[in-house]
């Protein structure tokens, strides 16, 4: 495996096992090698008061996971409990898909991959959750 490469702004921040790291003033390519890093883009992160929605709020605890915050051990089965009730309304073939790529990265201990496969049912969750009964 080649690792993960990180191509950055200007400025941008990323979070690498709990150290915030900035870029300089251009953009730049980071190659992490080790396979066990914890990596979040802080622009991507999701904030408490933004874990409002249930895939909003699982992503919120795999973030939590690699940034630090929370052992990834001890929240195993909490997740995996989140995953599963994800799957009770996400019942299309893309959807299932994606929370069995969550399910497996949890199980694996790849948070970075469970945050990016949930982050795949934000846009159906907004498009789900804007739909009002009438």
């Amino acid at each position: 495996m080649s690792g993960l490469v990180l191509k950055l702004a200007p400025k941008e921040r990323v979070l690498v096992n709990g150290a915030v790291i900035e870029n300089g003033d251009r953009r730049s390519r980071l190659s992490i090698v080790t396979p066990d890093a914890n990596i979040l883009r802080l622009r991507d992160a999701i904030h408490p008061e933004e874990a409002n929605t249930p895939v909003r709020r699982v992503c919120y605890a795999a973030q939590l996971v690699l940034s630090g915050d929370v052992n990834g051990e001890d929240d195993r089965l909490q997740m995996l409990r989140r995953i599963e009730e994800l799957s009770q309304v996400f019942t299309d073939p893309d959807s299932r898909a994606s929370l069995a790529e969550a399910t497996d990265a949890v199980l694996s201990d790849n948070h970075y991959r469970c945050l990016k496969a949930l982050r795949a049912l934000l846009p159906r969750e907004d498009r789900l959750l804007a739909v009002r009964p009438s």
